[in-house]
């Protein structure tokens, strides 16, 4: 069962083909007739009335998209059973959105091949509008295509059109990859018929679900007669036609879970035969060759165990899996980001911290430096006071004066030491906040070295696909060294079948000439009857008056009863 996102896409080209305006807003009238052709290709009775009732509060004007997606998931959407051809709706959509956006003239595919790369690009988009695919899977199509075709991939070709649009930032939509392959862009020099036929197989690949597809033979249920089919293989079901133009399907084999293949001997002049059992029947199948039989029991297996675990189809867990993938980097990049944008948040608070305590302490050092003037001012002025206190007033007033002032000097000595201490232990918040702009460095290159770890970590995962690359490599060298294994038998079979047939030509010419010996042996006892018959008649037939023969030398020796009766007596003889 299709995704509703997925029925959605080629909805959504046919809603904006329908907005002529390009204001987000279609007509109540386009939007019946869209509705109704959906109703129709979806297999849903159409109820005329829906809409009007709907969007009855709205009388005039037309219809936004969020307007129409409430009606369009109450009355069609929700109502859509397995049995609809989503190809129809894709071509119904088609034939809608591509007049008004594609001239066929300037490119180098036709149009069916067009309409194929927009179901690709369909399939392969993110599920998010306007839609548009991605770099990755821009890339995966292509190598896709270029295997079809049998060409090599020119990774740093690709490579430089990444960096086009990264630079760009941009992604690509439907229209601008099929004027990508329309135009021969990654595909000059591949003959059109090839680029068409390499556009197909990926089609029935992705869009169709189609995971293998060939001739093979069929045991009739009826008239058991074999009969060659073009076998489609999907999910779900089994599909076989008169040829592989799909015109004539002659029947459908439905795989669920209770369903097994299995190998079955050689009978009936066909080789390579396997069984598909079914709840209901059984299909016997012949297959060109060993290689292709395993290969469809594999392929039919798969599909089985698939059903039973209740998964989809191989290429669309495959996309599912690249989705989940850049998701996951993507939010490993966005947290990454995150955490250093608050790193330099952090960086940037602790050196205005830094640079303010600076200031600060640049100012306490001026204040500091001017008290220490005004101190000195202050002490040279009691000096001077002090003298001139000291002569006018007598020894002992001055003595005590010269007490208390010494009193005051050593407070004034106690508020200079705590002033220092003060400035010490700034001194120290400076030291420790520098202590702290290294530690946010230091976190920085551990950030820096995380962030390597997992380039690191990527580089061996790439390194692990590639030796799994590898081992398929070894495994298909296995199965070349198993073919030269098979030749081989084969040569020996036929030495021994030469020497056979020499052995038995041997015994040919040995009876031939036993044959021969034989009919000398019977043509002298034939000989030697004729004979003694030929007497005993004379003697016999001697007094019959039967007109004897006249010939030309004067009377014969037996009368033509005679003859007769010795030519019957011969041929019994001789038979």
């Amino acid at each position: 069962m299709l995704s509703r996102d997925e029925i959605l896409k080629p909805i959504w080209y046919a809603f904006t083909a329908l907005d002529v305006d390009r204001n987000g807003k279609v007509s109540k009238s386009q939007l019946k007739v869209l509705s109704h052709n959906l109703c129709t290709i979806l297999k849903i009775p159409h109820n005329t009335s829906a809409l009007e009732e709907h969007f009855k509060d709205d009388d005039e004007g037309p219809v936004s998209t969020q307007g129409y997606m409430p009606y369009l998931n109450m009355f069609i959407l929700d109502k859509i059973q397995a049995n609809f051809d989503f190809n129809e709706l894709n071509k119904m959509c088609w034939t809608l959105s591509a007049p008004k956006r594609i001239s066929s003239k300037h490119l180098l595919i036709s149009g069916a091949d067009t309409f194929k790369v927009w179901c690709i690009f369909n399939f392969l988009s993110e599920d998010k509008y306007p839609l548009h695919i991605v770099t990755e899977e821009l890339e995966y199509f292509l190598r896709r295509l270029f295997a079809a075709v049998g060409c090599s991939w020119n990774e740093d070709r690709f490579e430089d059109y990444k960096m086009q649009l990264s630079v760009k930032k941009k992604n690509l939509n439907a229209w601008e990859l099929i004027e990508l392959i329309g135009l021969g862009h990654f595909t000059k020099g591949i003959n059109t018929q090839t680029l068409s036929m390499g556009i197909n197989v990926v089609f029935q690949e992705l869009v169709m679900d189609v995971i293998k597809q060939g001739y093979m033979m069929k045991k009739g249920h009826k008239r058991k007669n074999w009969t060659e089919r073009w076998f489609e293989l999907h999910l779900n079901y089994m599909s076989y036609y008169v040829s592989e133009d799909l015109i004539e399907q002659k029947g459908c084999i439905s795989l669920d879970r209770n369903c097994c293949v299995e190998s079955l001997p050689d009978k009936d002049g066909k080789k390579n035969l396997f069984i598909i059992k079914c709840v209901e029947k059984s299909f016997e199948i012949s297959a060109s060759d060993k290689k292709t039989k395993q290969e469809w029991i594999q392929a039919i297996q798969d599909c089985i165990v698939r059903i039973r675990q209740g998964l989809s189809s191989p290429h669309r867990e495959s996309r599912q899996k690249r989705r989940e993938m850049r998701n996951r980097l993507k939010a490993e990049q966005e947290m990454m980001e995150n955490r250093m944008r608050k790193l330099q948040l952090a960086n940037e608070r602790k050196q205005a911290q830094l640079e303010a305590m600076t200031k600060n302490l640049q100012e306490a050092s001026m204040r500091g430096d001017l008290e220490e003037q005004r101190r000195l001012q202050t002490q040279n002025e009691l000096l001077d006071q002090y003298r001139r206190d000291l002569e006018q007033e007598k020894m002992v007033k001055a003595r005590m004066q010269m007490e208390e002032k010494v009193v005051e000097k050593a407070s004034e000595v106690e508020q200079y030491w705590q002033r220092t201490q003060e400035l010490e232990e700034m001194y120290s918040q400076l030291k420790k906040a520098l202590d702290d702009e290294r530690q946010a460095k230091e976190d920085e290159e551990a950030l820096r070295i995380l962030q390597a770890r997992l380039l690191q970590e990527e580089a061996n995962k790439r390194l692990e696909l590639e030796k799994i690359h590898q081992q398929q490599q070894e495994i298909l060298s296995q199965s070349q060294k198993e073919k030269e294994e098979l030749e081989r038998e084969r040569r020996e079979k036929e030495s021994a079948l030469q020497a056979a047939q020499e052995q038995l030509e041997s015994l040919r010419r040995q009876r031939e000439g036993a044959q021969e010996e034989y009919m000398c042996k019977l043509s002298e006892v034939a000989d030697t009857i004729s004979k003694r018959t030929r007497l005993m008649f004379f003697m016999y037939f001697s007094g019959t008056k039967s007109p004897a023969k006249i010939t030309n030398w004067g009377p014969a020796a037996f009368t033509e009863t005679e003859l007769n009766e010795l030519e019957r007596i011969w041929q019994e003889n001789n038979n």
